[in-house]
């Protein structure tokens, strides 16, 4: 997932939607938005970059690590089923070097709050697209074994109870 920028209730319906498909690990490439999302992501395996406006503070620090999420400093690199998959928000140069590169199997990005899936050589590009600030709010889910990969709406169906929360 990316971009939720603060609509916890959408990164909500998220992890609800890939509770129901059995998702095994979650990814949020950046615009988190605040404490509120990261808190959404406790209990997965998960990781995230911080994105062009989130501004972390060093107090946050110990909450994200009591949620048992990796701080992010910089890249994010990480292995899972044997794939190396690199993570970045999109408007990093770190991000533009990786894709020169091409060397991990994945690169996974947002930014743009466009789904896209493309190749650079044999490294595939993800951006699952953007729960705020789209018409059709999507994330992807990948089938790391199989290598299928599917953009999934989640459901805008705002209530006055959502929480809505930005700084």
């Amino acid at each position: 997932m990316s971009d939720s920028h603060g609509r916890v209730d959408r990164v909500r319906r998220a992890c609800d939607l890939f509770r129901q498909l059995g998702v095994q690990a979650v990814i949020h490439c950046g615009d988190i938005g605040g404490m509120e999302v990261l808190e959404e992501l406790s209990g997965w395996q998960a990781w995230f970059i911080w994105g062009n406006t989130d501004f972390p503070r060093p107090a946050w620090r110990p909450q994200v690590e009591a949620l048992q999420l990796p701080w992010p400093d910089g890249q994010l690199e990480i292995t899972l089923a044997g794939k190396r998959i690199a993570v970045f928000h999109g408007h990093e140069l770190g991000c533009q070097l990786a894709m020169a590169v091409a060397e991990h199997d994945y690169l996974f990005h947002g930014h743009t709050h466009q789904p896209d899936d493309y190749l650079i050589e044999r490294m595939r590009v993800i951006n699952p697209g953007a729960l705020h600030r789209v018409r059709l709010k999507t994330v992807a889910v990948l089938d790391l074994a199989s290598d299928a990969l599917d953009f999934l709406p989640v459901d805008d169906q705002l209530t006055s109870d959502d929480e809505i929360l930005e700084y």
